[in-house]
């Protein structure tokens, strides 16, 4: 069959709106012209989300702890227990100071993940959860990712269904998709041997699914993968949404895709240095394919952090529909090396003038994708709001402190 033609029924599919195969997406992968992967993942995105408005959301991410016994390889944030100078577990204080910040400057959510602490008991959590719902209720908490539950599990004895419902009790109403990296337990087993594995990650995604969570799916690229990888991912993800979705209707709200950051992590100093990471036109093309297959999955969001403004913004002629978040804090990729800083990294000014250089709308959301305002006047200016100097994280808290007294 003549290549060509293929790619053109292929793309006849797509702009009818109908699904395409794992072998189709993996011919499109391989052979399509990149331009016309925009055109035809701007198609799909006009038909899951009409409209020319481009969201955003404006929040925080918190990182409890730093302390982690996965040694993951591309990571260079963690600390290992008993590390004390680098180790740190948040106080309340702290916690109370940066959500305070954070609601100065306009935020709706707190993202918060932390390392896998082994000293941390299952009440730690729950308590963390709790006290900050009941402290600030106005801001909504999206905490946990499927790897950090897996963990909360394994030291608790509890299932995830378990763990999952005392922290909705608590206060919990989402769950980040972090620790995804590559949904393929050959790529797994070599960049990150000691976390969850794929089976795992989804499962704890379809429980929260049932529990009626907010959930966003990831994925990172760019660890030596090949596309059939890559796709595995997808197509795991595309199945997830489907069951996930027929038995409780409810799934992902979104998948947001970057690429792996290598500076000062074990990937850097490996031999295949030169061979890790993607380029910008390679997370373009990730993308495309990704809002083209993932049919079932309304939201795609754009990855400034790690790939740069102005690459983000090329993202939105890709098929992606949100600019991601203000992202008051990073530390983890920050610390691998991308263009971020612990600080209010773009402001809710730069976010509008980005989304409109591109032509379209800004739009605030929130983390349900539920349309806050529409920022329609093009001579529109957000206020100004100045986030206080970032103080040096805490050392580590003794355990006496950390732990919920019993009795």
């Amino acid at each position: 069959m003549n290549p060509l033609s293929e790619l053109t029924r292929i793309f006849d599919k797509v702009y009818a709106g109908e699904r395409i195969s794992y072998e189709e997406a993996h011919l499109l992968y391989a052979e399509a012209d990149l331009i016309e992967l925009g055109m035809a993942a701007n198609a799909r995105r006009q038909q899951l989300v009409p409209g020319n408005l481009v969201t955003y959301l404006i929040d925080r991410n918190i990182n409890y702890t730093n302390i982690c016994i996965t040694d993951c390889q591309f990571c260079n944030f963690y600390a290992l227990p008993g590390d004390t100078e680098k180790g740190y577990v948040l106080s309340k204080e702290e916690l109370g100071r940066k959500i305070e910040e954070a609601l100065a400057l306009g935020a709706t959510r707190i993202l918060m993940q932390g390392g896998h602490h082994p000293d941390l008991p299952f009440e730690y959590y729950v308590d963390l959860v709790r006290w900050i719902h009941e402290t600030y209720p106005q801001i909504e908490i999206n905490a946990f990712s499927p790897s950090e539950i897996e963990h909360i599990s394994n030291i608790s004895g509890k299932s995830w269904e378990e763990v999952l419902s005392a922290l909705k009790e608590a206060g919990l109403r989402g769950l980040p998709g972090g620790g995804g990296e590559i949904l393929d337990d050959e790529i797994r087993k070599r960049v990150s041997p000691k976390k969850i594995r794929t089976d795992n990650w989804l499962g704890i995604m379809k429980v929260a699914h049932k529990l009626g969570l907010t959930t966003t799916a990831t994925m990172v690229i760019g660890f030596r993968e090949q596309i059939r990888h890559r796709l595995n991912h997808l197509q795991r993800l595309r199945d997830t949404q489907d069951e996930s979705l027929e038995k409780y209707g409810n799934g992902f709200n979104a998948f947001i895709a970057w690429t792996v950051q290598i500076e000062n992590t074990p990937l850097g100093r490996s031999r295949f240095r030169d061979e890790y990471g993607a380029t910008a036109a390679e997370y373009l093309r990730h993308t495309a394919i990704s809002r083209i297959f993932l049919d079932n999955i309304p939201h795609i969001s754009a990855s400034w952090p790690t790939q740069g403004i102005k690459v983000a913004q090329t993202a939105l002629h890709f098929g992606c529909d949100d600019f991601g978040s203000t992202m008051i804090e990073e530390n983890v990729v920050s610390s691998a090396g991308a263009p971020t800083a612990v600080k209010c990294a773009i402001s809710v000014e730069e976010i509008h003038r980005q989304i409109r250089a591109a032509g379209y709308i800004p739009a605030q959301r929130d983390t349900s994708y539920t349309i806050l305002r529409v920022f329609d006047d093009p001579n529109y200016v957000p206020p100004q709001v100045e986030l206080p100097p970032v103080q040096p994280q805490p050392a580590v808290l003794p355990l006496s402190e950390v732990r919920v007294r019993r009795g």
